[in-house]
């Protein structure tokens, strides 16, 4: 999956001014300089990232010249990745406003590519009140070329067998790193579109653009990308997190959240291979304002009714009382791999407890499908 949020900057920036939604607005280049982002009312008009502000204003005298704020774009920026973390264990971010996601180990959990997809697109939208495109494909490739044709505010998905059919139309312009240069040297071939690419000679490429060059092009022209989603930090932490369907100042809907995303993170963990010792809690009321807390287990676990018991403990020493609550979430940390934990057994400790019983949902799960087996407290309606 490829996530790329819809002019970045403007869209942060127009939280602060709602009144300006719906109108022309450049970020950037106010006296002097480039523009860094813009509303796509501004787009309609010609104005484009990286184009001086001279001339972005000659296009759009109506526009409204907006001063960048990097602090907030990073804040967000930083929120936002954490919203893919919370679906994938895999995250690449590519630039502060776009990411790869490996999907693999979350379809088990989230469901189809597109389900995914979509409840990202929510999530981010009401959390942070800005919009984002996604593109689902085989490779990063044709992910990102989906998410392009997406935009603005669009989910597109690229089934292997309809990767050539959604390919080839295109303007060779349209593949990515084809710059003008490249694409003067592909026109001068009579090469216009990525289909004529895909069945151009591979000697002729060779010759025009190098053998790497040349074979390159024409395997991004069929789809083909062999390069995989690099987590751009090693992984140092697992959780979950997930916005109410409505606020709440019910501790009972809470608790039953809490135990939701902790065993959604425990079944992350034990996909990965991993047992943590820290959990964190984090907590976000009505008017957005946020708190976690964190507390140490006696020794790393991937065991939900364990990570659940703490999270639990965690939230009613807060006392919150009856305040509306919006989102919670649960993480582990200090993870360390699975087999290298050891557990003290208690005299007073069952045959099989709940680590078995973990391993054979998790079984189950594997077998048949997400609903193979779920907690009776988290059928009821939410």
């Amino acid at each position: 999956m490829h996530v790329d949020m819809d002019a970045f900057y403007a869209s942060v920036a127009l939280r602060e001014r709602p009144d300006l939604v719906g109108t022309p607005v450049v970020v950037g280049g106010s006296q002097r300089g480039v523009v860094l982002s813009c509303t796509y009312e501004a787009r309609a008009l010609g104005v484009r990232s990286g184009m001086p502000s001279g001339r972005a204003r000659r296009l759009a005298p109506q526009a409204t010249f907006l001063s960048p704020d990097f602090d907030s774009y990073a804040a967000v920026s930083r929120s936002i990745v954490s919203v893919f973390q919370s679906f994938s264990a895999v995250v690449e971010s590519a630039s502060i406003d776009e990411a790869f996601l490996d999907l693999t180990g979350s379809l088990r959990m989230f469901g189809t590519p597109t389900a995914i997809g979509e409840q990202l697109r929510a999530v981010v939208a009401d959390e942070q009140g800005i919009t984002c495109s996604v593109g689902i494909g085989p490779t990063k490739f044709v992910a990102k070329m989906a998410s392009r044709t997406a935009k603005p505010d669009g989910l597109v998905e690229v089934a292997p067998d309809d990767v050539a059919t959604f390919l080839h139309p295109m303007p060779v312009e349209a593949i990515w790193g084809v710059g003008e240069p490249t694409a003067r040297r592909l026109h001068a071939l009579g090469i216009e579109t990525v289909g004529q690419l895909a069945h151009a000679p591979v000697g002729t490429l060779r010759q025009t653009f190098g053998p790497h060059a040349g074979r390159g092009l024409q395997e991004l022209a069929w789809g083909r990308d062999r390069s995989r989603v690099v987590p751009t930090e090693p992984e140092r932490s697992v959780g979950s997190q997930e916005t109410l369907g409505s606020d709440t100042d019910d501790p009972d809907v809470v608790r039953r959240e809490l135990l939701r995303m902790a065993d959604r993170t425990a079944s992350r963990m034990r996909t990965a291979g991993l047992a943590g010792r820290t959990v964190s809690i984090s907590i976000r009321f009505a008017d957005f304002t946020e708190l976690t807390r964190s507390a140490t287990l006696p020794t790393a676990s991937d065991v939900t009714e364990e990570i659940y018991a703490a999270a639990v403990s965690l939230y009613e020493r807060l006392g919150l009382g009856r305040a509306r609550i919006r989102r919670v979430g649960v993480r582990m940390q200090s993870l360390v791999p699975a087999g290298t934990t050891s557990r003290q057994p208690q005299l007073t400790d069952p045959e099989h407890g709940w680590q078995e019983a973990d391993q054979a949902v998790d079984a189950a799960v594997r077998r048949f499908g997400p609903a193979a087996v779920q907690r009776a407290v988290l059928t009821r309606r939410r």
